[in-house]
C-alpha cells in the first residue's frame, strides 16, 4: 500500500473527477474512498479519465454504517465497485463500529436530530460478513477504521481473517498509545 495516497472526503462535487484524474497523473497511486462520501461516481470517472491502468492503482473503500447488517454487505461493496469502475477494491474498511439504522438515508436521525444506531447489529457479525467479500474475490484485503482495541479483540477471536490495519486518528494532540500498542502487539 502506498504510504501517501489522496483522500476523497469531503472533496466538492464536480471537482473529485479532475482531481483523481490529476493526482493519478501526476504520481498518486492510492485513492482512498468511502460509499459515505457520496462521491464514488466521480472518483470512478477520475480513474478512468487518467489512463492509469487498474493494476497500479491501490484503492481502499469503506462500508458506510447504514450497510452493516450482514446481508447488506455484499451489495454495498459491489455498489461501490460499479460506482468506482472496478472489479476489485485493494483494502475495504469497515468506516466505524457502531451500526446505523439500515437504510438508505445516510444519516438516520431521531426527532431530536440525534443519530439512530442500530443496536442489533454487532461489529464482529458486520466483519464475519467482510470476510466473504475476501473469498468472492471482490476486495484484496479486509481492514477496521476507528474500532477500540475491545472490538479487536473480538474480532481476532471470532473471524478467521486477521484485519490488515485500523485506520484512526492519530497525531500529536490525540496519539493513540494505548491503541497503537495494542495493535502491534
Amino acid at each position: 500500500m502506498p504510504l501517501l495516497g489522496l483522500g476523497t472526503w469531503k472533496s466538492k462535487p464536480g471537482e473529485v473527477t479532475l482531481a483523481v484524474k490529476h493526482a493519478l497523473q501526476y504520481g498518486y497511486r492510492h485513492l482512498g474512498c468511502a460509499g459515505g462520501y457520496g462521491n464514488e461516481t466521480e472518483v470512478g470517472a477520475g480513474i478512468k479519465d487518467s489512463g492509469v491502468p487498474r493494476g497500479e492503482i491501490f484503492i481502499t473503500s469503506k462500508l458506510w454504517n447504514t450497510k452493516h447488517h450482514p446481508d447488506d454487505v455484499e451489495e454495498a461493496c459491489r455498489k461501490s465497485l460499479t460506482d468506482l469502475g472496478v472489479e476489485y477494491l485493494d483494502l475495504y474498511l469497515i468506516h466505524w463500529p457502531m451500526a446505523f439504522e439500515r437504510g438508505s438515508n445516510s444519516f438516520p436521525k431521531n426527532e431530536d436530530g440525534s443519530l439512530r444506531y442500530d443496536f442489533s447489529i454487532h461489529p464482529t457479525d458486520t466483519w464475519l460478513a467482510m470476510e466473504k467479500l475476501v473469498k468472492l474475490g471482490l476486495v484484496k484485503s479486509i481492514g477496521l477504521s476507528n474500532f477500540n482495541s475491545e472490538q479487536i479483540t473480538d474480532i481476532l477471536n471470532k473471524g478467521s481473517i486477521t484485519p490488515v490495519m485500523n485506520q484512526v486518528e492519530c497525531h500529536p494532540y490525540l496519539n493513540q498509545d494505548k491503541l497503537r500498542k495494542f495493535c502491534v502487539s
